[in-house]
Order: structure tokens, then C-alpha cells, then sequence
């Protein structure tokens, strides 16, 4: 592929995340006049809006396949592979802002987003084993919570770089935001 049709590509692919995540019923033409190309390039590429949609959430997966194979979840540090992912993620959901579950029809799609999943929990299980997660109830809340942090670091704390939101994720994930624990009155 030609260096400015890869440009032209990534803009339309990008751009048309963005788009989307704000409104689900974008058109081509729309996208296109956003990405500053013409429609009839993205028609080129993509015979449908479907395989528009296809090509941005399978970019999208294919950021997070890329995040957690950079961040090295299974022989980093723990608390540098951590903060790691969790940059590389508020990275990936900045850029490709679209919702995944909308293609988890497809058996491919599930099967690699499970991956994905699996690829965390059992980093999650190994923090655990290393003292930096306690075990019991707070692993399932664990699970639970970092997705939901790094939702938060990417979109409401869009202010910061995406190693300052990871800074500020982590922290949280793994302190807390309250004080000293403070016993409680019988």
C-alpha cells in the first residue's frame, strides 16, 4: 500500500471510530468529509459501511492484541507490566473509542477478545500471587474494577497524557482513594 493511501486508511479508520462513538448512525460520506478524503476512496476500500465498521473494531482489537503483547503481562515486573497495560489501553481506547461488543457475533472476534481477557485475568491472578493484590473477594472486584478505571483514565480524564491517567489509574487500583483505614464504631 502506498505511503499516503496507508495515511488516507489510518485517518478514515480513526476517524471513523471517533465519529461513531458519538453517533452510531454516521454515514461514509460523513466520515470521509471528517477524515478530509472523499467517499468514493472509502468506497474503494469498503463496498458497505458493515465492512467499515468491521475494519475499525478489528483495528480496534488488534490495538489491544498490540497493548497487552507490548506491556508484557506475563514476565515483567508486575507493577511495571500493570501500568504498562494500563497506558497502552487508555492509548487504545482513546484512539479506537468503539464498543467491541457490537461484533461479538462473530465467532472469530469473541474468540480473540477472550483471549484478550484471559491474557488479564491471569496477570491479575499473577499480582495476586506476588502479594500486590489481596486474594479472596477483592480478585473478583479486581477483575471487575480495571476495566471500569480505564474507561474513566481514557474518557474523563481525557486532560492527561496516557501515562498521567495510568499514573493516576494505578495508584487507584492498587491504593484506593481514602485516607488511613479507620476502624468502625460497634
Amino acid at each position: 500500500m502506498r505511503a499516503d493511501a496507508a495515511r488516507n486508511l489510518e485517518a478514515v479508520l480513526t476517524t471513523g471510530a471517533r465519529i461513531l462513538a458519538i453517533e452510531p448512525g454516521a454515514t461514509i460520506a460523513s466520515i470521509a468529509a471528517e477524515a478530509g478524503v472523499d467517499r468514493r476512496t472509502v468506497y474503494r476500500r469498503f463496498a458497505s459501511r458493515e465492512e467499515l465498521l468491521a475494519a475499525i473494531h478489528t483495528a480496534r482489537l488488534e490495538a489491544i492484541e498490540a497493548a497487552i503483547e507490548d506491556a508484557r503481562l506475563r514476565e515483567a515486573p508486575v507493577v511495571v507490566a500493570l501500568h504498562r497495560y494500563v497506558e497502552n489501553i487508555i492509548g487504545v481506547n482513546r484512539t479506537w473509542p468503539v464498543d467491541l461488543s457490537l461484533m461479538l457475533t462473530d465467532d472469530v472476534v469473541r474468540h480473540r477478545r477472550d483471549a484478550c481477557i484471559t491474557a488479564v485475568d491471569v496477570f491479575l491472578a499473577r499480582a495476586r500471587d506476588e502479594g500486590l493484590l489481596r486474594p479472596g473477594p477483592a480478585e473478583g472486584w479486581a477483575r471487575v474494577l480495571l476495566p471500569h478505571l480505564l474507561i474513566l483514565a481514557s474518557h474523563q480524564q481525557a486532560h492527561l497524557s496516557p501515562g498521567e491517567a495510568a499514573d493516576l489509574a494505578v495508584d487507584t487500583f492498587l491504593h484506593g482513594i481514602g485516607g488511613p483505614r479507620v476502624s468502625r464504631m460497634t
